[in-house]
């Protein structure tokens, strides 16, 4: 299996070299070459294995520059922290299902892709001896999985940047009490989009990239990607559904569109899915784009779901290739518009194939508090507010959709303590290992919104 870009002047490149890569050079996104297919026996035969066996499955489709005895320890080792033999389980709640991804390091879905890319990262680059320094943005719970899935790795640095003030208090901890000397975490006085506009003009200056053997963890990185298809798979597996392989609709929160992506990827490989629903909070491009292909980018709100706080989906463009049916100017062309006009116009053709694959919800802030109320007083379960956007979608489309719902578990609720107090009247329970991140001490560089700024500091702490 071999790799190219997005916007047609990367081709032909193996697996490691694109998940060191990152971004492509050309500025575009990596993707396959070619989208293998499972067919229903090949599913079938996968239904009783453990989530580490579907995952090699998956995977191996993908990766044919790794042994598969070694891709099988990579795999091992990266789940082996999750506190669920299960690693993503799914709860059948009646009305949907809810798949838990968030029992990793972090509490949050970003671990089921991080840990595995951090060992992969390791790996690699001891068989080149190599060093590489990543450089990510966060609105949220990207940074820490990060920070989690390369602390301490041999070759590794990492340089996250957030927007001060703009993360939950959880998620600031668990990102600035990591003290490895490896990981620096930079507070950026903005938004999300201008922490990932900053990392993705960074990756555009392809001399400074080479210079320093620049990485990226973001989900532009294939291999984040490939990691999330594997839990839709084991997702349906552990359905009823999938006892006559009925189809089932899966409901996403995502702001940066890299989740439901990977779900379109299980779709287009042959996964039994009716439709992937987005679910937005208030910043709502994306539902904007699926309902009426209105992508124009607006101010940013700040939400009580705050990883959903985006209006530059960073993973939209490997969509946008599938969308144009591999037209490599056509994709270069929308970016352009997008970066200089702040739109891409689509036409009804367009928007009608995105019906085909895609539906979409907006949930407001206050509409959040009330469906996490509605699920504890319903099935004594608490949701974060990621999740719940994704409930309160499945409920508003239940009539119109007639499949059952798998709803994705973003994130532990404990991660939202403020939210889920104003919701239901007292906090979750707390995990001890989120308890100890507030007597542990902090490092943080605080740092402008400003491209020069960042790029100075990342020379003067970085590996050549």
């Amino acid at each position: 299996m071999k790799y190219k870009s997005t916007r047609g002047d990367v081709n032909s490149i193996t697996f490691k070299d694109a998940v060191l890569m990152g971004l492509a050079d050309d500025g575009g996104l990596l993707i396959p070459e070619e989208l293998p297919q499972i067919s229903n026996e090949e599913l079938m035969s996968l239904k009783d294995k453990s989530y580490q066996d579907v995952a090699f499955y998956i995977m191996n489709k993908y990766i044919d520059d790794i042994k598969e005895d070694v891709l099988k320890k990579l795999i091992d080792k990266s789940y082996k922290n999750f506190d669920t033999d299960k690693v993503v389980p799914l709860i059948d709640l009646d009305d949907f299902y809810l798949l838990e991804l968030f029992h990793g390091p972090t509490l949050a879905f970003k671990d089921v892709a991080l840990q595995f890319l951090g060992n992969l990262f390791e790996y690699i680059l001891s068989e080149r001896k190599q060093n590489l320094n990543i450089i990510g943005a966060t609105s949220g719970d990207t940074g820490s999985a990060a920070i989690y899935g390369v602390r301490g790795k041999k070759g590794v640095k990492i340089f996250i940047l957030h927007p001060k003030g703009r993360v939950s208090k959880i998620q600031e901890l668990q990102m600035t009490t990591v003290l490895d000397k490896n990981v620096f975490n930079i507070a950026v006085e903005g938004t999300f989009d201008d922490c990932q506009f900053i990392v993705k003009e960074i990756f555009s200056d392809v001399d400074f990239k080479k210079k320093y053997n620049l990485g990226s963890i973001n989900s532009i990185n294939w291999a984040r990607v490939l990691s999330q298809i594997v839990y839709y798979f084991y997702a349906y597996l552990q359905t009823k559904e999938s006892d006559n392989l009925d189809k089932i609709n899966f409901i996403v929160p995502t702001g940066n569109f890299g989740n439901v992506l990977a779900g379109f990827y299980a779709k287009k490989m042959g996964l039994p899915v009716n439709k992937l629903v987005i679910a937005t909070n208030e910043n709502n491009i994306l539902h904007r784009f699926v309902q009426k292909g209105d992508y124009s980018i607006k101010g940013v709100v700040k939400t009580y779901s705050p990883s959903m706080d985006i209006q530059i989906a960073s993973n939209f463009e490997r969509y946008l290739y599938y969308l144009y049916d591999g037209d490599h100017q056509k994709v270069k062309g929308s970016m352009a518009a997008l970066k200089n006009d702040k739109f891409i116009k689509f036409n009804d053709l367009e928007i009608e194939k995105v019906h085909q694959d895609f539906d979409s919800t907006t949930t407001t802030n206050e509409e959040t508090l009330n469906i996490i109320k509605t699920v504890y007083e319903r099935n004594n379960y608490i949701v974060d507010p990621h999740t719940a956007c994704g409930v309160d979608g499945a409920l508003k489309l239940k009539d119109k959709l007639d499949e059952k719902f798998i709803c994705l578990a973003t994130a532990h609720p404990a991660k939202f303590l403020d939210a889920v107090k104003v919701a239901i009247g007292k906090e979750p329970e707390i995990p001890e290992r989120i308890k100890e991140l507030f007597n542990k001490d902090k490092r943080v560089y605080e740092m402008p919104n400003d491209v020069n700024a960042i790029k100075s500091f990342i020379e003067q702490n970085i590996d050549e």
